[in-house]
Order: C-alpha cells, then sequence, then structure tokens
C-alpha cells in the first residue's frame, strides 16, 4: 500500500458470504444495525469470525436520525407506541432515542467497531431546532475518547454550518465525494452512493479521480453503495495496489 495513503476499502453491506467478504476486504459498513440491530450475541459472533486487523463500522439505528413517517421503518420489526413513533427521529430529547442510542453503542462494542455513522435523511434540514436537537444529543451521551462518530448530512447543510457543528461536537464529515466536499478532510470517510444513482457503476478514470482525492499521511475509508460495490470495490483496491507498487 501506498506509504503516503493508507486507505480502507469496503461495501455497505456484506453483499456475498460474510467468510469470503473478510479474505477480500479490510472493513465493512454493517448495515443492519440502521434497520434492526441484530441480538450482540450475533455480533459478537461474526467479531470472533474475522480477523484481528478486520474492521467494523456501523450505521446507528434509524430510530435516532430517522422520523417513523420514513418508509425505512418498513424494515423495523419491533413494534413501537404511537408515542413512541412521534418521538423518534431528529436527534429529539427523547426515551426512544435514548434506548436507540444505548442499543447502538452495545452493537459497537460487540463488534469492537471504533466509527459509528448516524445518516440523516434528506428531510433533516439545517432548522434551529435540528441544531439544537444535535447539540443536545451529541453532547449527553457518553461515548469512548476513540469511539469516532460520523455525521452524514443530507438535508442541504451549508458547509459553515457542518464546519461549526463537528468541529464543536467532534464529529466527522461524511460524503460522497462525487458530490460534495468534507469539511473535515483529515478525518476520511466517503460513501459511493453512485454518480447517478444505485445503479451507477464506476469507470476507471473515475476511480482514479477517487484515488487522487484521498488525504496523505491519514487513513481513508472508502465505502461503495451502488448496485456492484463489491467489483468496484475490488478494483479500487487493485488500484492502490498499482500505485503502491509505481
Amino acid at each position: 500500500m501506498n506509504g503516503n495513503k493508507q486507505v480502507k476499502v469496503g461495501c455497505c453491506g456484506f453483499r456475498m458470504a460474510r467468510a469470503e467478504y473478510l479474505t477480500q476486504f479490510p472493513v465493512v459498513e454493517v448495515q443492519q444495525t440502521f434497520y434492526q440491530p441484530p441480538r450482540v450475541k450475533t455480533l459478537e459472533g461474526w467479531r470472533a469470525e474475522a480477523p484481528d486487523d478486520f474492521e467494523f463500522t456501523l450505521k446507528a439505528w434509524m430510530l435516532i436520525t430517522h422520523e417513523a413517517r420514513s418508509p425505512t421503518y418498513r424494515r423495523l420489526k419491533r413494534e413501537l407506541t404511537e408515542q413512541e413513533r412521534e418521538q423518534c427521529g431528529s436527534f429529539r430529547p427523547t426515551p426512544i432515542v435514548s434506548e436507540a442510542w444505548d442499543v447502538t453503542f452495545k452493537c459497537a462494542e460487540a463488534l469492537a467497531a471504533r466509527r459509528i455513522l448516524f445518516q440523516c435523511p434528506a428531510s433533516f434540514k439545517p432548522t434551529k431546532e435540528n441544531i439544537k436537537h444535535m447539540r443536545a444529543f451529541f453532547n449527553g451521551i457518553e461515548r469512548p475518547h476513540d469511539l469516532q462518530l460520523l455525521w452524514e448530512p443530507r438535508g442541504g447543510w451549508p458547509d459553515a454550518t457542518v464546519r461549526e457543528l463537528c468541529r464543536e461536537l467532534d464529529l466527522t464529515h461524511v460524503v460522497d465525494p462525487f458530490a460534495a466536499r468534507t469539511v473535515t478532510p483529515d478525518r476520511c470517510y466517503f460513501r459511493l452512493h453512485g454518480r447517478t444513482g444505485f445503479r451507477y457503476v464506476y469507470e476507471d478514470d473515475e476511480l482514479e479521480e477517487l484515488y487522487a482525492m484521498l488525504p496523505r499521511d491519514e487513513t481513508s475509508y472508502v465505502l461503495f453503495n451502488n448496485v456492484r460495490m463489491r467489483e468496484d470495490a475490488a478494483r479500487f483496491q487493485k488500484l492502490i495496489e498499482q500505485e503502491a507498487e509505481d
């Protein structure tokens, strides 16, 4: 691997048999924790199966970020009361959001994960109320000093506001680099959603462009989330190896 660019490449979800994935990539972003977190013992089993240097990152439970009207709730197996449904999402200071964080954190502990992603819906706009709730949430939770919290805003947030919140709340700004620039370039975590949507397949020159975007002297995370994420991630990994040889 290039001495100046250290890159961990993987997929948003295993997308193949877990045992096979573990031999091909150094990191995975667990998606199940967003929809319906698996049991802790199940995740502990995943950790035990993986090589010591394999890294799990995970998406925080949607009950923290998404309101109950989101179509993502169709995959929720837990029954919510009407009151709980009204209190879900947008980092609200409610018992259900607090419980969802506790569950998310236990999942991270089971996987020995040091990175948790908070992916917000496009409906989560930069309003005063949403910013207030974000501040209260991230200032109120207990987090180990080495746990990196990642934030992917998708509701038209101005860079200045994102930069201020990331600095104040110690968050890493997550972007698709072909759509936006991160305001925390020293902590690079990219999610590749496809330039025109999920069915997009990246061209070789685009992967070269992606490599050029990565910072030097810092470890970057590049997670593919398009229809051919496994193939594109493998191609990008091969490109990194070739760059190292050159």
